[in-house]
């Protein structure tokens, strides 16, 4: 059974998204506050956490950065703020997802899904996608996916990554060469329609290249192809 954490001060709003994700067959836990939280991350052991932004004692960007320093799990926000700035702000402190209030329980069961889904890949499903992006002379491929731990291996070192950073480096591996466009990259990582911008997906790419790239100003793996989207060129 997977387990849900909310993390969302109104209590009205968090008791009914336990009440209805538990209908749904989730365990949820609830905090009310952000140091709440933060222990209950550690204890509880989510598979996804919901995070409010506006906590009564500390900002959600916060806890957010805080749970991601030591744990990839999913992160989806649910704000009243709906910018373009933060939900570009959330994506770059790890946060997975963004959902604007008010939002429908359908849509969110189903980006709780889509989250978890893909963060739960199978040890079949993961050797298959290995042996699709390990090339014949695995020494001479820099970048590598560590499937058992969902990290990469960047020139041997292990280099953690969010959720989003970690699904589109794995679909850029297993297609060398191919062009993404940013709508394609979009529905990669969400895997449902999903009201994210173009500016998320340039977001991770900034951040992925940081990571993987010996010089990231001047990429040479991950490469922009003006007016469409990007490609691995391995």
């Amino acid at each position: 059974m997977y387990k849900v954490l909310v993390i969302e001060d109104d209590v009205m709003m968090s008791n009914m998204l336990s009440m209805y994700l538990t209908e749904e067959g989730y365990t949820v836990q609830q905090a009310f506050r952000g140091e709440e939280g933060l222990m209950l991350a550690g204890s509880f052991e989510p598979h996804l956490i919901l995070l409010d932004l506006m906590l009564p004692d500390m900002d959600g960007i916060e806890v957010c950065t805080r749970i991601r320093s030591y744990s990839q799990v999913p992160i989806m926000i649910l704000s009243m703020k709906c910018e373009v700035s933060e939900r570009v702000h959330a994506l770059k402190s790890g946060a997975d997802d963004y959902l604007c209030k008010p939002f429908s329980m359908h849509e969110l069961t189903a980006r709780v899904e889509a989250l978890i889904r893909r963060s739960g890949t199978t040890h079949v499903e993961a050797a298959l996608q290995m042996a699709a992006t390990i090339v014949t002379a695995e020494e001479e491929n820099p970048i590598q996916l560590d499937v058992e731990r969902r990290l990469l291996l960047v020139r041997r070192k292990l280099v953690e990554t969010t959720f989003s950073e970690y699904e589109l480096m794995k679909l850029f591996l297993a297609h060398p060469g191919k062009v993404f466009s940013r709508e394609e990259l979009i529905n990669a990582i969400r895997g449902f329609d999903s009201f994210v911008t173009d500016r998320a997906i340039d977001v991770h790419i900034v951040n992925l290249r940081k990571k993987i790239e010996q010089n990231p100003k001047e990429p040479k793996l991950i490469r922009t192809v003006w007016g469409f989207g990007y490609k691995y060129a391995n």
